[in-house]
């Protein structure tokens, strides 16, 4: 928790910090009052002195979820020297989704957007800025290889980026539908295969 901030901002971000991982296990509307207090070990009243409601603890939980993500990549990122090396950074990330350090219950993005689809527009929002994100950084790395002649001038970035980005997010849920994380490791394998595919020759 960081140091410097107020009484008040230090309990909002012990919440967050709290309920991240049960927001991404049980989902917005299976997370109960209950659930929020139980963990924190706070009252409903305490809650709600520092959330208006229980939607926006969530949305900051989902944020939480999703910056913890984005360390994780930028950390392996950094320390890729090839855009090859750091678009697999997304495969090799995701093929450990069970494992710390990655949030508990899976990827925060998957879990929002099929959940919020028809429930909570917000939540949905917060999905979707997410992807357009995730896809706009694929498309820059792709390009960043592309200048430096490292991959084929004739790829289509937009295409690749959609394509890994629905692989990943579809082995993840065909992994946890089926209780058989293998098939998120073939999945992931056709994700490196497209990835090679873009090397020029």
């Amino acid at each position: 928790m960081s140091k410097g901030l107020s009484k008040s901002e230090r309990t909002r971000q012990f919440i967050i910090e709290t309920t991240a991982d049960i927001f991404n296990t049980k989902g917005y509307v299976g997370t109960s009052m209950s659930d929020l207090t139980t963990a924190t070990g706070l009252t409903k009243g305490s809650i709600y002195g520092n959330f208006e409601n229980k939607e926006e603890v969530a949305i900051a939980a989902f944020d939480y979820n999703l910056e913890k993500l984005r360390k994780i990549i930028l950390q392996r990122m950094t320390s890729a020297s090839t855009y090859h090396d750091k678009l697999m950074v997304y495969a090799q990330v995701y093929h450990s989704f069970k494992r710390s350090p990655f949030p508990e219950g899976g990827c925060p993005i998957l879990n929002t957007a099929v959940e919020a689809d028809d429930t909570n527009n917000q939540l949905k929002d917060r999905a979707a800025k997410a992807v357009i994100r995730w896809q706009k950084s694929i498309i820059n790395l792709i390009q960043g290889g592309i200048n430096s002649g490292e991959f084929s001038s004739n790829v289509d970035a937009n295409n690749v980026a959609l394509s890994m980005i629905a692989l990943i997010e579809g082995g993840i849920m065909i992994a946890r539908v089926t209780s058989q994380p293998a098939n998120l490791d073939e999945v992931l394998k056709t994700v490196s295969k497209l990835i090679e595919g873009l090397k020029a020759h």
